[in-house]
């Protein structure tokens, strides 16, 4: 914990109490489904891009509190390879919003020694949004406190091919030096392979967190979150705070983590 449960949770609502917290076993990685944006704003018959504006207010806040709480890695789900079929003036105003909030809070975000980095295919994104995530990377590749992963045109389908086309590469290039097939067969493992993912030298999530009562995973670290535990909730994502990720982490404590076994 980098600070007292007083300081990062000091006005909790009625019923939930931040000392049932065993900080001893904060989850190592959690990732988070931000849905929920659109209806929060249809609700108060406000535009789509005014939610996706409301909602970073609920990654600052949860940045903050899950930094503060001593978890290593926070993945966020910002915009999927589907996200690119919404209308184009919602694509446009997020990958907007993407780069000028990016640019805002890399500064601070630096001052805390979070890492910020990207998953997903880079290259199709707007130079200024590109540009902005790379900055941030610079800026903060070297601190040592939390991993920022930010998913933004992310899809875990294309993920897995791609790794795979790699590995397939490998093996053609190995087969061109005269090296035995059945050595680089029997040297393809899961540990092998997860080298290959976007996600290499991540851990796996243990908690995987999803807003607005919706009960999927939307092609979202398929072969990371094997073992995760699952918490789905209906709150709205810009409705979600630090009280919410304290109720999530607490459910995610009341589970026995078996991995498989009986």
């Amino acid at each position: 914990m980098h600070k007292a449960l007083n300081d990062i949770f000091p006005a909790p609502p009625a019923g939930l109490d931040p000392a049932k917290l065993d900080t001893a076993h904060i989850p190592n990685h959690i990732a988070i489904i931000m849905d929920g944006n659109g209806r929060w704003a249809n609700l108060r018959g406000k535009s789509r891009l005014m939610g996706h504006k409301a909602g970073i207010e609920a990654v600052r806040e949860s940045i903050r509190c899950a930094s503060d709480m001593g978890v290593r890695y926070l993945t966020i789900y910002s915009f999927s390879s589907e996200n690119w079929k919404r209308p184009e003036d919602e694509v446009k105003g997020l990958m907007n919003l993407f780069a000028q909030t990016m640019l805002a809070e890399v500064k601070e975000l630096h001052k805390e020694q979070v890492r910020v980095m990207t998953i997903g295919s880079s290259e199709e994104l707007p130079k200024k949004t590109r540009d902005a995530f790379s900055a941030a990377w610079d800026m903060t590749k070297n601190n040592t406190g939390m991993t920022l992963v930010v998913a933004i045109n992310y899809g875990a389908r294309t993920e897995i091919l791609d790794a795979t086309k790699r590995l397939m590469n490998q093996a053609y290039d190995a087969a061109v030096a005269g090296q035995d097939k059945k050595m680089l067969s029997e040297t393809l493992n899961e540990a092998s392979f997860s080298e290959q993912l976007y996600t290499a030298a991540i851990p796996d999530p243990d908690l995987l967190i999803r807003t607005s009562g919706e009960m999927r995973v939307s092609n979202f670290l398929l072969w990371q979150i094997a073992y995760a535990e699952f918490v789905c909730t209906d709150v709205l994502w810009p409705d979600f705070d630090r009280y919410e990720l304290l109720r999530s982490i607490l459910e995610f404590q009341s589970r026995e983590r078996r991995f498989g076994a009986l």
